[in-house]
């Protein structure tokens, strides 16, 4: 097995020998011989094991497991422990997708401070097989019938050759202590319903499915990559990126309103899913204001354009300022000071820089988004608007009017940010200090 371990990588993986590897082990069977392997070859290696606090003791001893491993091999070992559950009820998504979210941004973030080349997973040809049938299920395009790519993004799959009944073999072979996962039996979960209930069926079909999907799945990507090819010119045409969203014009997607093939994999990107394509089409066609929401992404008919955002929430974004310095820990702001007014001193009329009255200001300053009710006094006006209708006379398409925030002063808007300032808070002939503030356009 090494020596078709070693053949893979080479042949179908950008590793030099040279390249640092971290290895994702769970303590379970495969990531246990993927480990062995890579020692075997001998590669320079790092592990990173997961504690999910699933499975209580098993937890725990799964890592424990997992750290004497790297201990007696004198290797780096790094560890986390993740509040999965309270993770995933804050997010509202299911327990395994929470699980994959917190990994797999641990493992980049890992991988980044300890200079780490590749980021290693153990799928194998099975889960390969598995995750293709899912996806025939729940219904793809046909990167969905690609299954799971050797290598993207830092992350490399090299056990994806290896049946799991080859990696049983090796592991009994080198004697490879690892542990099982019980609930790798149980059938509620739907990959274990495809592995145990639904494969077994197919096998009495053909005995070598296994084999017959991965090559049907190879083939199939050499396909992909033609479509993508193809699509990825009408992207370019297509859509206008901007930092925070992208947008597409309505008339030119109108060429491909009753192609639904392009337009599933032109938006397959923002969480589209066959079971929304009518309600894509409903909203190319239909009126100005008309949303959809994606598993991560959002879509908004805005005046002959389709705005697309992730789907975030600024509704809860607030942040409390109680010196000049935690203005740093904005991530929007780009620089904040205390400025004499003195002659030669000017005003930039640039709606990202906030000129203050440093005699208005107290602490602590707050940055909140705005809500339904507040109002505020627009520079150059004597008299108070509501920010919901300035909002809307600015034209502000329905994203930008959710990002907006404001700053507060005692209870009062002194700044609708990246917009316009309040007249109260302006700078007069009696100002000898300004607070400027410079935020990201």
């Amino acid at each position: 097995m090494l020596d078709d371990f070693l053949k893979y990588i080479n042949t179908e993986l950008s590793v030099q020998k040279d390249d640092k590897i971290l290895l994702t082990v769970s303590g379970g069977i495969d990531s246990m011989v993927m480990s062995d392997l890579f020692f075997r070859a001998g590669y320079i290696t790092g592990i990173a094991h997961c504690n999910f606090g699933l499975r209580g003791k098993d937890s725990d001893l799964d890592e424990d497991l997992v750290r004497k491993m790297a201990l007696s091999k004198e290797i780096p070992f790094f560890c986390v422990k993740f509040k999965t559950k309270e993770f995933a009820a804050q997010k509202r998504i299911s327990i395994q997708m929470a699980a994959r979210e917190l990994r797999y941004e641990w493992f980049e973030k890992i991988r980044q401070e300890n200079k780490y080349d590749y980021i290693a997973v153990a799928h194998n040809l099975n889960d390969n097989i598995e995750t293709l049938l899912i996806n025939l299920v729940r219904g793809t395009g046909i990167a969905g019938l690609t299954g799971m790519n050797p290598s993207e993004n830092r992350i490399i799959r090299p056990l994806l050759f290896a049946e799991r009944q080859t990696i049983d073999d090796y592991c009994k072979e080198n004697t490879i202590a690892y542990r099982e996962d019980i609930t790798n039996r149980e059938t509620k979960y739907v990959r274990n319903k495809i592995r145990h209930l639904v494969i077994p069926v197919l096998k009495e079909i053909n005995p070598s499915v296994e084999k017959t999907l991965n090559e049907t799945a190879s083939r199939l990507w050499k396909t992909h990559e033609i479509v993508s090819a193809y699509i990825e010119t009408i992207k370019k045409e297509l859509f206008d990126i901007s930092d925070d969203n992208i947008i597409a014009d309505i008339k030119m997607l109108n060429q491909y309103i009753t192609n639904e093939t392009i337009l599933y994999e032109l938006f397959r990107p923002f969480g589209l899913t066959g079971s929304n394509m009518n309600d894509l089409i409903n909203i190319i066609s239909g009126e100005s204001g008309k949303q959809l929401y994606t598993r991560t992404h959002r879509l908004v008919n805005n005046r002959g354009t389709i705005i697309i955002t992730e789907s975030k929430s600024h509704t809860d974004a607030r942040y409390t300022i109680n010196s000049i310095a935690d203005f740093k820990t904005i991530p929007f702001v780009i620089s904040a000071r205390i400025e004499n007014i003195k002659s030669g001193f000017s005003i930039s009329r640039d709606p990202c820089t906030a000129f203050i009255d440093m005699n208005m200001v107290s602490y602590p300053i707050v940055i909140r988004s705005w809500q339904p009710g507040d109002f505020f006094y627009p520079l150059g006006m004597i008299n108070k608007k509501k920010l919901s209708d300035y909002l809307t006379d600015r034209k502000l398409s329905r994203p930008e009017k959710e990002k907006t925030m404001v700053l507060e002063l005692e209870g009062k808007i002194a700044w609708v940010i990246g917009n316009r300032i309040d007249n109260r808070f302006r700078i007069t002939d009696t100002t000898r200090e300004a607070l400027i503030i410079e935020t990201k356009g």
